[in-house]
């Protein structure tokens, strides 16, 4: 990793890019109070002596109430951003992709933060996410889906 910036907390965390059958993907809305909304995959900080796949593992579950295998890391990306906490840090994100069969997503393993904010979860076609009125991060996901599927 080169161009980290030492000032800010280094925030390692797993993404999950789920897809269902038919190729969308999973997305979440957070509204954050003072700040536009937003959609993000499914995913979230490690553990201290967590791997990145048992964190994605856990956060997979956790937020959607899904049980599978991560994979394999399809993708890695280190934004600087503020979180929902209102801490700036530089992230160390790696993404997974997971196809599930069945669309039922369950928040009942939100926390009470998550539960506040994270509003809204929708399934987002590859053209609705280049094309969406809301800002969706990571800005790249439909050029990097379809990257990971055409292999």
């Amino acid at each position: 990793m080169t161009g980290l910036d030492p000032a800010l907390r280094l925030r390692p965390a797993a993404r999950l890019i789920v897809l269902d059958p038919e190729g969308r993907a999973l997305m979440f809305r957070y509204d954050v109070p003072g700040r536009p909304p937003f959609w993000v995959t499914a995913g979230g900080e490690v553990d201290p002596g967590e791997s990145f796949e048992d964190a994605a593992r856990r956060e997979l579950f956790e937020e959607t109430g899904i049980t599978a295998d991560p994979g394999e890391q399809i993708a890695r990306m280190t934004p600087q951003f503020v979180t929902v906490e209102g801490e700036p840090v530089q992230a160390d994100e790696r993404f997974f992709l997971v196809r599930v069969a069945d669309t039922q997503v369950s928040t009942q393993g939100h926390t009470a933060l998550e539960q506040a904010l994270m509003t809204q979860h929708r399934w987002f076609t590859l053209g609705e996410l280049e094309n969406w009125h809301e800002a969706v991060y990571p800005v790249e996901l439909a050029a990097m889906i379809r990257s990971a599927i055409a292999t």
